[in-house]
């Protein structure tokens, strides 16, 4: 399972986004199943991040989505505007 893409943060979550980033990722590449998580910001689009995350299978890219929608993180990053592609997920 890939995700790949990037996100947008709104200019008024961007401070909080970038505080709260190292933590998520640390959690996600600790999560069962996660293969490759990483996250980094555009250095030419401030407030856009690219992401590629890889899981093992289906239900591993389940768990995170809860984990993250249920976190911190989910809370700090609710309005980001997401265009992500996610490849071998079969729904």
């Amino acid at each position: 399972m890939i995700l790949s893409g990037y996100f947008l943060a709104p200019p008024t979550q961007l401070a909080a986004i970038r505080t709260a980033l190292p933590e998520h990722i640390r959690l996600s590449r600790a999560e069962p199943g996660c293969l490759c998580f990483d996250v980094t910001e555009d250095p030419d689009v401030p407030g856009r991040f690219d992401v590629y995350e890889e899981f093992i299978d289906a239900d591993a890219l389940r768990a995170h989505r809860r984990r993250c929608d249920a976190s911190r993180w989910g809370w700090i990053a609710r309005d980001a505007d997401r265009r992500y592609t996610v490849t071998g997920l079969n729904e």
